[in-house]
């Protein structure tokens, strides 16, 4: 009789423990990425900023993020300044000194077209979730779908009505590292989640998946979109007049 009371007391002090580090532990780990970000930026720009515009010289303690604030300050100042004519010749000679370099150039232009692609907003990252059969028949990936685009892949390998598609194929629980796969679109199944849902459905390695969003469907099975409800309560039409029983025998 008296170990039941003891039980439960540990069992409660066990699921407070766990309440708590489900709370603290994200804001942990997020406080820990941000500080060690602002630290490796500060460490970056600070020796460049002279001693007189450094807070760190009057103050006994050195002030954590000045580098990161003096670093969006400039590469704000330099944006701006590309904007212009003078910029954009500037930036012109630069990226035509560049390409004369044989190993500087590739790099370079690589780079540029991945944060040029991933900064702009003209929707020409990975645009739906799916799932493909890899490493084998039964077993299934999840992929990121990039857009449609026509490349000499699709030329050389292309099937009547059946085009290959670029999916990018994550790995857990790192998802800017995985592989890059060109599928036949019959052989990719797409999936409503959102490329966020995804992205922690990998990064959790499976535990963070999002809720199952069921589509009721008509009779010819075409989903319907929107909230589905009774019909709005209201007057019935007029009967007729005349019933079946009021009408007059043939």
């Amino acid at each position: 009789m008296s170990d039941a009371p003891k039980t439960s007391g540990m069992t409660r002090l066990r699921n407070y423990f766990l309440t708590g580090f489900v709370v603290c532990a994200p804001l942990a780990i997020t406080a820990y990425i941000a500080w060690s970000f602002i630290g490796w930026v500060d460490s970056w720009v600070k020796p460049y900023i002279p001693a007189r515009y450094s807070p760190d010289t009057y103050l006994p303690f050195p002030v954590p993020g000045f580098g990161l604030i003096v670093a969006l300050i400039l590469i704000t100042l330099i944006g701006f300044l590309t904007a212009n004519i003078v910029g954009r010749a500037i930036v012109g000679f630069g990226e035509r000194l560049l390409g004369r370099m044989p190993l500087v150039r590739g790099i370079y232009g690589s780079l540029k077209q991945i944060f040029e692609t991933v900064l702009s907003n003209k929707g020409d990252m990975f645009r739906q979730v799916g799932l493909v059969e890899y490493p084998r028949k039964g077993v299934w990936s999840l992929v990121f779908v990039a857009s449609k685009k026509e490349t000499e892949i699709n030329e050389k390998l292309d099937q009547e009505g059946d085009p290959l598609i670029a999916v990018f194929m994550p790995c857990t629980p790192n998802p800017t590292t995985g592989f890059l796969m060109y599928v036949l679109k019959s052989d990719i199944v797409l999936l409503d989640m959102t490329i966020e849902d995804g992205a922690k459905l990998i990064v959790s390695a499976g535990l963070v998946a999002p809720e199952v969003k069921t589509k009721l469907v008509t009779m010819n099975g075409e989903p319907i979109n929107g909230t589905v409800a009774n019909p709005p309560l209201g007057p019935h039409p007029a009967r007729k007049s005349r019933t079946a029983s009021s009408r007059p025998n043939k």
